[in-house]
C-alpha cells in the first residue's frame, strides 16, 4: 500500500477492530485470545480531498513471542525494539520508520557521548534546579498516626520545584538538545495541563529553537495560565478542539508533514519506539535522586513509593530505578474520575483492554466496537485514553500495584496538603496523596512511603476554589 504521510496520522475517530488468526496451530497457542485485545488501524479520513488512507499493514508483528532465555537476560521485560512482553513497538507507517530509526540512533549516541551527558547534567543542575529535595512531611505523617501514635513516614519526592514547576522539564531540556544536534530547527509538542508546554516552551527559548505546542481547547479554558506563559516564553499555542489525545494526534499529524526540519518532542512514555524509552531514560533522574537521598537520610530505600498515572511519565521515571528492588512496593493512582462506573474517568489500566494506540501497544480505554473513549479527570494531564507499554507489562505481571482515586479525593487531598505541608500540589500528583488515605491504614509502623508530587499546583488553585466553593 502507498501511504501519503502528509495525510497520515496514527489515530482518529475512525477506528476498526482487527482480529488476529494464526495459521500455524504452534503459534496460535502462543497468541492472546481475538477478543483479548484490539488493534486500531485506521487513519484520518480526509474528506477535504476526499481521500480516505486505511493503514492496513504495521511495522511489527501482534504476537512477538518471548523466550525463555530473553526472560531471563531481560529482567524488566524489555524485549529489544521496545517491547515490554507484547507491549510497546513500533505499529506506524514505513515512511516513519526511517524517522524512528535515525532518533533511535541519535539516542543510543547521546546516551554515551560525554560532551552530551555533561552539558546535560549541567543544564539539569544549572537551568532545571536538580537535584529536587527528598522532604520529609512530618504534618502529614502526624495526619495518618493512629491512636497509638504509629504510622507510616511520609516523604515527598520535590519535582514542583523543578524549573517550569513539574517534573517535565527533565525530559524537555534532553530532548531539546538532541532535537539541536540534529539539526532540527523547530519543534513541535502537545500538552494536556500545560506542563510539557511550558516545558518545552522554555527549553526551546534557551536552545534558540521554533516551537509550536498543539493543546485541547477544553484544556486550554482550564488551564489558562500555563497558556499564558507558553506564549511569553515565545511558543507558537495552536488549540484544537478537544483534550490532549486530539492536541496529540494533530501534533503528530503536522510532524509528519515537516519530518526533515522538525522535531516531535514527546512527553509522555507512550507512543512508537524509542519515544517511550527516551522519556523514561530522561526521567528516571528521579528515581535515582530517590535512591541515593533515601540512603543519606535513613540508610536504606523507601518501602512504597506512590506516583499518579496518566500516560506514566513522572511514574515510570520514578519507579523505573527500584524495579529489580522487590522489597520496594510501586504504587501508581489512576484517576477515577466521577467513578470507575460513571463512564467518566481516565483509569487505563483498571478499565482498559489492549490495543494500539498513537502507534504503540499497551492499555486503552475503548469500547466494544474498538471506538476509543474520552477521558475524564479533574486533573488534565492524566486525561488520556492510554498508558505507558512499561507500566502495561508491569501491571501484568505484577510488579507494580495500580489503584484509583477519584475527583473528590484528588480535590481534597489538594486542599490537605496545602493546609498540612504548605504544599500547592498539581491536581494530577493530588491523586497520589489521595491514595494515601486508603494506603497508610494498612502500613506498618515506620513505613517509608515516598510520593512523587510531580508538578506544582498553582495552576489549579482558582479552579480548585471554584470547586470547593471558597472565594477566589
Amino acid at each position: 500500500m502507498t501511504c501519503n504521510v502528509q495525510n497520515y496520522v496514527l489515530l482518529t475517530n475512525k477506528i476498526y477492530t482487527k482480529r488476529t488468526q494464526a495459521s500455524n496451530p504452534e503459534r496460535s497457542r502462543s497468541l492472546p485470545s481475538a477478543s483479548s485485545f484490539r488493534v486500531v488501524c485506521a487513519v484520518e479520513e480526509q474528506t477535504s480531498t476526499s481521500t480516505s488512507i486505511a493503514l492496513n499493514r504495521i511495522s511489527m508483528p501482534l504476537d512477538m513471542e518471548i523466550s525463555e532465555e530473553k526472560k531471563k537476560k531481560k529482567s524488566l521485560g524489555e524485549v529489544g525494539g521496545g517491547k515490554f512482553g507484547r507491549y510497546g513497538g513500533k505499529y506506524v507507517p514505513e515512511t516513519l520508520i526511517t524517522c524512528l530509526a535515525k532518533l533511535e540512533a541519535e539516542f543510543n549516541l547521546v546516551l554515551h557521548d560525554p560532551d552530551f551527558q555533561a552539558e546535560l547534567t549541567m543544564a539539569l543542575r544549572d537551568y532545571v534546579g536538580r537535584e529536587t529535595p527528598l522532604y520529609f512531611a512530618k504534618r502529614l505523617t502526624n495526619h495518618y498516626k493512629d491512636e497509638y501514635g504509629e504510622g507510616p513516614e511520609i516523604y515527598i519526592k520535590r519535582e514542583d520545584l523543578n524549573h517550569g514547576g513539574s517534573h517535565k522539564m527533565n525530559n524537555a531540556i534532553a530532548q531539546a538538545m538532541i532535537a539541536k544536534r540534529m539539526g532540527r530547527t523547530s519543534v513541535m509538542a502537545s500538552t494536556g495541563a500545560g506542563q510539557h508546554g511550558v516545558a518545552t516552551a522554555a527549553a526551546c527559548a534557551k536552545l534558540s529553537l521554533k516551537c509550536t505546542v498543539f493543546m485541547g481547547t477544553t484544556d486550554m479554558e482550564k488551564q489558562s495560565s500555563n497558556v499564558l506563559l507558553m506564549n511569553l516564553l515565545g511558543a507558537e499555542v495552536k488549540p484544537v478542539k478537544g483534550n490532549f489525545k486530539d492536541a496529540s494526534s494533530q501534533a503528530i499529524r503536522e510532524w509528519v508533514g515537516s519530518l526533515e526540519t522538525s522535531y516531535y518532542l514527546t512527553g509522555t512514555v507512550v507512543g512508537p519506539h524509542p519515544c517511550p524509552s527516551m522519556v523514561r531514560e530522561f526521567q528516571s533522574v528521579i528515581g535515582k535522586e530517590t535512591r541515593t537521598q533515601a540512603m543519606e537520610k535513613w540508610g536504606g530505600k523507601p518501602d512504597v513509593l506512590v506516583a499518579c498515572v496518566g500516560s506514566g511519565s513522572n511514574a515510570l521515571g520514578f519507579f523505573h530505578e527500584f524495579v529489580e528492588d522487590q522489597d520496594v512496593r510501586l504504587i501508581g493512582v489512576e484517576a477515577a474520575g466521577f467513578g470507575l462506573d460513571s463512564g467518566k474517568h481516565a483509569a487505563t489500566l483498571a478499565r482498559g483492554e489492549v490495543g494500539v494506540y498513537h502507534g504503540a501497544m499497551s492499555y486503552l480505554l475503548q469500547d466494544s466496537e474498538g471506538q476509543i473513549q474520552r477521558p475524564h479527570s479533574v486533573g488534565v494531564g492524566l486525561e488520556y485514553p492510554g498508558v505507558s507499554p512499561e507500566l502495561s507489562f508491569l501491571k501484568d505481571n505484577g510488579r507494580a500495584e495500580f489503584y484509583t482515586a477519584t475527583d473528590k479525593e484528588a480535590i481534597e487531598a489538594y486542599e490537605r496538603l496545602c493546609r498540612l505541608e504548605g504544599i500547592f500540589p498539581a491536581l494530577e500528583a493530588a491523586h497520589a496523596f489521595a491514595y494515601l488515605e486508603k494506603l497508610c491504614p494498612t502500613l506498618p509502623n515506620g513505613t517509608r512511603v515516598v510520593v512523587n508530587c510531580s508538578g506544582r499546583g498553582y495552576k489549579d488553585a482558582a479552579r480548585v476554589f471554584d470547586i470547593l466553593g471558597h472565594p477566589s
